[in-house]
C-alpha cells in the first residue's frame, strides 16, 4: 500500500514505556544567529570516530530510543584535559561525572554545548546514532 499523499493524519503508535522505541519532538527552529557562550562538554583526543561518539555493543538495541542510546554518548573517547574515558568537567558545578550525564545536566539546565574534536570526527560507519546523540 502506498503511503498518504499527505502523511500529516498519520499517527504512530508507540508505547510511553518502551524503552527500545521513542517518537521524537521536532528540533527547535534555528534562529538563523551563531550560538555563543557555549560550554565545551569534551575535547576529545585523538580519534572520534562513530565507535567513540556511539559505542556499538548491547546499546544498538536501543537504537530507536534516542535517549536511551545517548547514555552511551562519548564514553569511549579519550578526554583531552583529564586523559581518561567518561570523565568531564561539569563547567557550572566543578563537579566530575559520566560525558551523558553531564550532557544531561546542560540539557536541563538549558545550557547549549559543544564537543571538539581532534582526529577523524565522526568518521566511520553510516551509524545515524552518532549524529543524533549530542542532540
Amino acid at each position: 500500500q502506498a503511503p498518504p499523499a499527505d502523511g500529516s493524519s498519520v499517527v504512530v503508535d508507540v508505547s510511553p514505556t518502551s524503552d527500545r522505541l521513542q517518537l521524537l519532538s521536532p528540533f527547535d527552529k534555528w534562529s538563523g544567529k551563531d550560538l555563543n557562550d557555549m560550554r565545551i562538554l569534551i575535547k576529545v583526543k585523538g580519534k572520534c570516530t562513530t565507535d567513540h561518539i556511539s559505542a556499538a555493543g548491547p546499546w544498538l538495541k536501543f537504537r530507536g530510543h534516542l535517549e536511551n542510546i545517548s547514555n552511551n554518548l562519548l564514553i569511549t573517547a579519550i578526554n583531552a584535559e583529564n586523559e581518561e574515558m567518561n570523565k568531564v568537567k561539569n563547567q557550572e558545578t566543578g563537579g566530575y561525572d559520566q560525558v551523558p550525564e553531564v550532557a544531561k545536566q546542560y540539557r536541563d539546565a538549558g545550557i547549549n554545548w559543544v564537543v571538539v574534536g581532534d582526529e577523524n570526527y565522526g568518521e566511520g560507519s553510516s551509524r545515524e546514532h552518532a549524529a543524533l546523540e549530542p542532540r
